[in-house]
């Protein structure tokens, strides 16, 4: 069934460190061998062997729309024509940056970088330079990209290996990352505390898409924004996953809470390379050539990942409905798996907001990184690969959030919830 994809595993072992260029494709989680990918469209992806799967990653968010979104598609082949990259500025540029501010609240500038990565990355750097403190909080299971400081008690791939201690991390570096519970306001309040008038960010996923889909519980978030407030603390949301995914202004909108600073990516490029952060004048002023926190990227601004995000966005922000029928097509699966899941006596908890979901094997609500590690991750694999064989490519980590995208049809998420039922039967 896989016999191509096993083939160029071992071909890419020879050549690519682990076979693959980001370590959750691996499959290390799940075991077996990762499918290699030939082309997709709309909700369905195609590997090399022929096979054809209904997507729940959606390039881990980005393909909100579904794969080959035909308006983006055509934009990029128009702009590739102009050139792939400048290294000067664009229109387009101006022009996205002015969607972006236009549609979420609470932003006034916006600077474009590579990658979600650089963007966390330059929040901080930016945070302390604004600030004049050098620590930040970030949270247990929440992952920020593979910058030095964020991976200490990451989410993501950090958690699906196993590598809590991260080798090449300095202790210096690490000392400076303090680190709290997700959902838990009064390890945050100590950490403040003890270390008073030394913290520049509190640095956070509005909604965990890295520990599996882990919703903030009623009034943490406010807490934050309170401590923040009474401390002089720079508020960060990373919305690189719910940027533009959980309504069009993302978490500070659909949750009703205000950020310093926002770091985007994913959407924001349609599928391209593409990262940025953006918040108020009085802080965003203090980058490079403007003030003094340097951050600079020769590819950033690039346009054909501008041009992808603001067809994307634009489309988006036109459209509105589409958060109404992505959340109806979530909540749709949600219950037909939940319901095969439960007539087969399997215990489990299915976490879900807008159209980020995850599936976990416990009896316990999963409201951190402990509780969910402690779920049956070996169970997680059989279903996993019980899905694989059935035509469903789910997250290949219990650690990771699934992705809706509104190219979903009724027919699909039907086919979804059959295959779970046949699944189910082999988990016993």
């Amino acid at each position: 069934m896989f016999t191509n994809s096993q083939t160029l595993f071992e071909r890419a072992r020879q050549v690519i460190p682990g076979g693959v260029n980001s370590p959750v494709r691996a499959f290390k989680s799940v075991g077996g061998t990762p499918l290699f990918m030939k082309s997709a469209k709309g909700a369905y992806m195609y590997d090399v062997d022929g096979n054809k799967f209904v997507d729940y990653i959606n390039s881990w968010g980005p393909m909100i729309l579904g794969h080959a979104y035909e308006p983006v598609v055509n934009a990029i082949q128009e702009y590739a024509t102009y050139s792939t990259s400048f290294g000067a500025p664009t229109e387009l540029e101006v022009k996205i940056a002015e969607l972006i501010i236009s549609m979420v609240p609470n932003i006034d500038m916006v600077r474009m970088v590579n990658s979600g990565t650089e963007a966390c990355m330059s929040a901080i750097r930016l945070a302390r330079g604004y600030t004049g403190k050098n620590k930040f909080i970030k949270f247990e299971g929440c992952y920020h990209g593979h910058a030095d400081s964020f991976l200490v008690s990451a989410g993501s791939g950090v958690a699906t290996l196993g590598i809590q201690s991260v080798p090449g991390v300095t202790s210096e570096v690490a000392a400076d990352t303090l680190t709290a519970p997700y959902n838990n306001l009064p390890a945050v309040e100590e950490l403040v505390a003890q270390h008073k008038d030394n913290i520049a960010a509190i640095i956070i996923e509005p909604v965990a898409g890295n520990m599996g889909c882990i919703l903030p519980q009623p009034g943490f978030l406010e807490g934050l924004r309170k401590i923040c407030d009474d401390n002089g603390i720079v508020f960060i949301l990373d919305e690189v996953m719910t940027g533009f995914r959980l309504a069009a202004g993302g978490a500070q909108e659909r949750l009703n809470i205000k950020a310093d600073l926002v770091t985007f990516g994913k959407i924001i490029g349609g599928g391209m390379p593409v990262g940025a952060f953006a918040g108020k004048k009085e802080i965003m002023e203090h980058i490079a050539p403007a003030g003094k926190v340097y951050q600079a990227g020769t590819l950033s601004g690039n346009p054909i990942a501008m041009i992808a995000g603001y067809t994307l966005l634009q489309t988006l922000q036109q459209h509105p409905g589409i958060y109404e029928q992505l959340e109806a097509k979530t909540n749709s699966l949600v219950t037909g798996i939940k319901e095969a899941l439960g007539a087969a006596g399997i215990i489990h908890r299915v976490n879900h907001i807008g159209s980020m979901m995850s599936v976990h094997f416990t009896e316990y609500p999963i409201n951190d990184f402990e509780a969910a590690s402690g779920a049956n991750n070996e169970l997680f694999k059989r279903f996993f690969h019980g899905m694989l064989e059935r035509g469903v490519y789910l997250p290949p980590s219990a650690f990771e959030s699934w992705f809706i995208c509104n190219a979903l049809s009724e027919a699909d998420i039907q086919f979804t919830i059959d295959a779970t039922k046949e699944a189910v039967q082999h988990l016993q």
